[in-house]
This record gives C-alpha cells, sequence and structure tokens, in this order.
C-alpha cells in the first residue's frame, strides 16, 4: 500500500518545525558566543601560595619541582631507575606543596573530627575558592541562596583508600570526607550555593572541561555565577608506580615540552579556581574583569592507535570548534598555553594540531608563542587545565610572554617551519594594541576527551583613577576601612598584610573603603581604621600591629541580632536646617 498524502495540516506542522530548528541553530550560534568574565581566580601551586608567587614562577622560567617530601612516602624504597620492576616507581621527583595536612577547620565551621575524614583534596578546594571569591569581591551574604554554580575537577583517591585501610576506623563521616561528588558538593552547602554542583573528571582535561559546562551553564541562564576549577593531590606512591608502567614518567622528574630531551612529565599537585559571570553582567555589577572566554570546545578522540594515545586530527578539530564557537579570527591568537606534556608523541601531535590550524600564517598575522605551566610545576592532571587557564589570563594581563622552562633545543619530532608558532625563550613583551590580543588553552585527557578554551584580553574601562585623582577634593573627609578575621590571631596577621598592601597599592580611599566594607565578607573578629588618606590608615595599622592598639583603630565584636544603622532627620527639636547635607554631597552611598 502507498502511503496516505500529506495533509495542508501536516504541511504546515512540518515547516513550523524545520523554521523552529532554523531559529535554534541561528540562537545558538549567538548564545554561544556570549562573552564570560573572569572575575576572580585563585591558585596554589609548587613554588607558589598567591597569584603573585606564580606569576614570578612563570616569569623567571622557574622549576618549580623537587625530591619526594619525606612526609609522603619513602621515594627510595619505591624507586627503581627501570620502569618495567614490579611496585616501584621509576622517578624519585615531581611539583609538591608544603603541609597540605594543614586546614583551618575553624574558619569554615567544621568541627576537627569531621576534618580527619575530609580528603585535603576537600580543603584546599575550599580554601582556595575563597580566595578566589574574595578576589572576585563576592561576600557571603551576596552568594548565600544565589544562582551559583559549582564545576570542580578532581579524581585522585589516595586519601580514600588511607581511610578504608582499617574498617575499624570508617564511621559516619567517611563516606563524606571521601566521595569526589562531594569535593564541590560541600563549597555549595557552606556557602549556600543553589546552582549545579558538579564533580567533573576526564582525566588531565577535566578542570578545563569544567569551566566548559560553567560557561554554557551561565550562557543558558542555569546559573548566574560561576566556580570553575580542579585539584589534585599526591598523598600516597601508588598513582606514580602505574603511570611509570605506561612509560609517562621523566626518569629526571622534570617535564621538558617541545625539547629534544623530552621524555615524559613530572607529576605536580595544587589548586586552581576562576569566577566566571557573563560579561554584560559583570560590567553592570562593577566587578573587576581579568579576562574573557570568547569561546570554549570539548570533544574526543574516538578511534585512535590506542586508548591513552592522542589524535591529532580529533585535536584539530576540536580547535576549530572553538574558533567557530568564539566568532574570531584565529590570527589574532597570539599566546597558546598547550597541554605540552613533554612526551615524544604528544607534543610533536599537539603542534602539528596547533599548525594546521591557529598556527597558519596569515596576512597581517604575527608570530604565536607556545608555553606550558607543566615545566614549571609539573602535571597537576586534574587541576592542570585550570592552572594553564589561569597562567594565560596572567600573560594577558601582564602584557608579556614568560620564557619556556626546561626548553634549550627544538624536539626533532616538531618543526615549526612554514607556521607562525614559536616557543619563548625569554621574556616576550605583549603590549595591548588597537585589536584586543586573545590566547588560548588546550587540555587533552587520557582517555581522549580534549578541550580548549579562548581568552580575550579584558576590555579597558574607565578609570577611577589612584591616589592622585579618585581621592581630589575628600582629603578632609575621614573613612573607615573595615577588616575582620575569624580568630585575633589571623585579624593581627591580616593587618600586618593590610600594612604591606597599604604601602603598595596605588588606590584611593574612596575605592578601598567601598570595597572593605561592600565586596568583602565581615567576620567576628573586626577593626575600625579611620584616616583621611591612604597614609594615615597604614601608619594607624602599623601602630596597631607594633602596639596592640592605636589612635584612629577601634577593635571588637558585633552587637548580637544584626541589627544595622538607621539616619532619622526628623526637622524636630535640637535638628537644623539642611541637616545632612554633607553627607549627601559626600557619600555616594548615603545619597
Amino acid at each position: 500500500m502507498s502511503d496516505p498524502p500529506v495533509t495542508l495540516l501536516e504541511m504546515s506542522t512540518l515547516k513550523l518545525a524545520l523554521l523552529a530548528a532554523k531559529v535554534r541553530r541561528q540562537s545558538e550560534s549567538v548564545l554561544n558566543a556570549d562573552p564570560i568574565a573572569v572575575v576572580g581566580m585563585a591558585c596554589r601551586v609548587p613554588g607558589a601560595s598567591s597569584l603573585e608567587e606564580f606569576w614570578e614562577v612563570l616569569r623567571e622560567g622557574r622549576d618549580a619541582t623537587g625530591e619526594v617530601p619525606a612526609d609522603r612516602w619513602d621515594a627510595e624504597a619505591w624507586f627503581d631507575a627501570d620502569p618495567s620492576a614490579p611496585g616501584k616507581a621509576s622517578t624519585k621527583r615531581g611539583g609538591f606543596l608544603d603541609r597540605v595536612d594543614l586546614f583551618d577547620a575553624d574558619f569554615f565551621g567544621i568541627l576537627p573530627r569531621e576534618a580527619e575524614r575530609m580528603d585535603p583534596q576537600q580543603r584546599m578546594l575550599l580554601e582556595v575558592a575563597i580566595e578566589a571569591l574574595d578576589a572576585a569581591g563576592f561576600s557571603d551574604t551576596r552568594l548565600a541562596g544565589s544562582r551559583t554554580g559549582v564545576f570542580i575537577a578532581s579524581y585522585h583517591s589516595d586519601y580514600a583508600r588511607l581511610l578504608y585501610r582499617d574498617p575499624e576506623w570508617i564511621d559516619a563521616r567517611t563516606l563524606t570526607g571521601a566521595v569526589h561528588s562531594v569535593v564541590p558538593n560541600r563549597l555549595s552547602y557552606l556557602l549556600d550555593l543553589r546552582g549545579p554542583s558538579i564533580s567533573v573528571d576526564t582525566a588531565c582535561s577535566s578542570s578545563l572541561v569544567a569551566t566548559h559546562l560553567a560557561c554554557q551553564s551561565l550562557r543558558s541562564g542555569e546559573s548566574d555565577l560561576a566556580l570553575a576549577g580542579g585539584v589534585s593531590l599526591m598523598i600516597a606512591p601508588e598513582m606514580m608506580v602505574a603511570q611509570s608502567k605506561v612509560g609517562f614518567m621523566a626518569p629526571d622528574g622534570r617535564c621538558k615540552t617541545f625539547d629534544a630531551r623530552a621524555d615524559g612529565f613530572a607529576r605536580g599537585e595544587g589548586c586552581g579556581v576562576v569566577v566566571l559571570k557573563r560579561l554584560s553582567d559583570a560590567l553592570a555589577d562593577g566587578d573587576p574583569v581579568l579576562a574573557v572566554v570568547r569561546g570554549s570546545a570539548v570533544n574526543q578522540d574516538g578511534h585512535s592507535t590506542l586508548l591513552a594515545a592522542p589524535n591529532g586530527l580529533a585535536q584539530e578539530d576540536m580547535i576549530r570548534e572553538a574558533v567557530a564557537n568564539a566568532q574570531i579570527d584565529p590570527a589574532r591568537i597570539g599566546y597558546v598555553e598547550a597541554h605540552g606534556t613533554g612526551t615524544q608523541l604528544g607534543d610533536p601531535l599537539e603542534v602539528e594540531a596547533l599548525a594546521a590550524t591557529i598556527g597558519k600564517p596569515r596576512p597581517g598575522a604575527g608570530t604565536c608563542y607556545m608555553g606550558a605551566a607543566k615545566a614549571n610545576v609539573g602535571h597537576l592532571e586534574a587541576a592542570a587545565g585550570v592552572v594553564g587557564l589561569i597562567k594565560a589570563v596572567l600573560v594577558l594581563g601582564h602584557e608579556v610572554i614568560p620564557p619556556q622552562a626546561n626548553f634549550h633545543t627544538l624536539s626533532p619530532y616538531i618543526s615549526l617551519d612554514g607556521t607562525r608558532l614559536a616557543v619563548p625563550t625569554e621574556l616576550v613583551p605583549w603590549p595591548r594594541g588597537g585589536t584586543p590580543r586573545l590566547a588560548a588553552t588546550s587540555g587533552f585527557g587520557i582517555g581522549g576527551t580534549n578541550a580548549h578554551v579562548i581568552l580575550e584580553e579584558a576590555p579597558e574601562l574607565p578609570s577611577t583613577g589612584g591616589r592622585g585623582s579618585a581621592d581630589e577634593g575628600v582629603s578632609a573627609v575621614e573613612r573607615i576601612l573595615p577588616i575582620s578575621a575569624r580568630g585575633p590571631e589571623a585579624l593581627g596577621a591580616l593587618a600586618e598584610r593590610w600594612v604591606a598592601f597599604l604601602d603598595a597599592t596605588e588606590a584611593g580611599v574612596v575605592d578601598l573603603s567601598f570595597t572593605a566594607s561592600q565586596r568583602r565578607t565581615h567576620h567576628d573578629h573586626r577593626l575600625a581604621v579611620v584616616g583621611r588618606t591612604v597614609e594615615e590608615w597604614r601608619e594607624g595599622l602599623r601602630e596597631y600591629v607594633r602596639e596592640g592598639g592605636a589612635a584612629g583603630v577601634a577593635e571588637g565584636h558585633p552587637r548580637p541580632g544584626g541589627s544595622r544603622i538607621g539616619f532619622v532627620f526628623s526637622g524636630q527639636g535640637p535638628q537644623w536646617y539642611a541637616m545632612g547635607r554633607e553627607l549627601l554631597a559626600e557619600e555616594p552611598v548615603f545619597r
């Protein structure tokens, strides 16, 4: 029998469906290109506990790896230069952090017995995430109940194996202390965040995939703010043994990306977090914009030579998709933070993929430099992608490309002929120009999941000025600098840091007072520093640190109940005409 004829109603429905599909495709391209602002970030990596220290490691081309610390495991007992030796690692080096066992549980309101059961990766993520949120200027009260998403990469279970080793030690807190889903969940719980809270594991590309997912969540309206990042710690030696058997470990424990001596990578550990927001919202809310995510892409190698072998064609496809998603000219990309593990197979394939896409010579296109932070701090695995992203943001912000660590001679398996690609061997100035600069970051997972993110420099916004301009005409007005901490010792340490900061900053009293009062979480131990200038604040704090007290510095605690101050101008009794006019003229918040 023949098919029944199509009715006019069915034809109209089909046309509407086709039209709707076309509209979805058109709107999807616009939605995917919605720029996402990086409004805050923080990291902890080998050789650096802050962004400033990390930049110095990069700027100096320093290798921050070293011998396995004695408090981790007995490196000699677990070492054998023969990679095939059963139960042995082929290296004794890596990128390690100091004292990962330390944790300020009281700051987060966590009981010590619960903190003991928490994977140190959970603890570190909490600390670094709070630092990133502080840098972005988001207080606890602003975040509570908000649609803030948390997308965090982690996949090592060293601590969980230790927890479960003795069944009698297992208690009601062991489960939530060990599972990876709780790494982002605990942050969402503590800050009362109501957006998605997702643990990501795609191996070495995990934190870059987490960044991609966070951007998608923001673009779809699912989240209004998002944290993305990753954390990885080396608590036990077994993973080092496993990677030695695959041939990943460099015998000398150093990653030599792009170099003729490349023979594997050094494992590293650390944590990185970026705070993301739709650019339009960030600009409207006056948030600091460090860089802009213009586009990203994630794909899979599919069937390659081996499960753990990279697929160059898939990498090319991913880069092209990210460029199309960002709707940019790839000739504008002047720096690529490569995955760059320093292996004889991976590096050449990655460079070939870059050469076929971003690295093609184009009219008017300058040199595109390639680098990899793995040579500085080791391969941070779950945190590698976000740390590479943070490096790219720092490169854009400092307007200079740092030299590639451990690079001397280009690998014979890599050719840069006929490309615009180069490896920096010294500091390369990269100043702003007429066209906004772009940087890109890649991450590849051992199972074949690839990610690529394209960043644009932060837009140049009207300056609020420094001490010489923002404070003109207001020096006669005394202003309060509020400082707070969870305990008296922490308050004293914070006061010392403020003294050093006030000595170096170019910001004026108006901006500093606003940020400290409106864009910081106010804890129970408090200082109020009164002064007309930054210098008066600094001297008052310096005397407080030295003497335990100072004129113009008040110390105290908040009153119970959380009451706020109200101003009433009744016009009756002892009040006078035009009362409050000075406040109206001088205080924007009051006005």
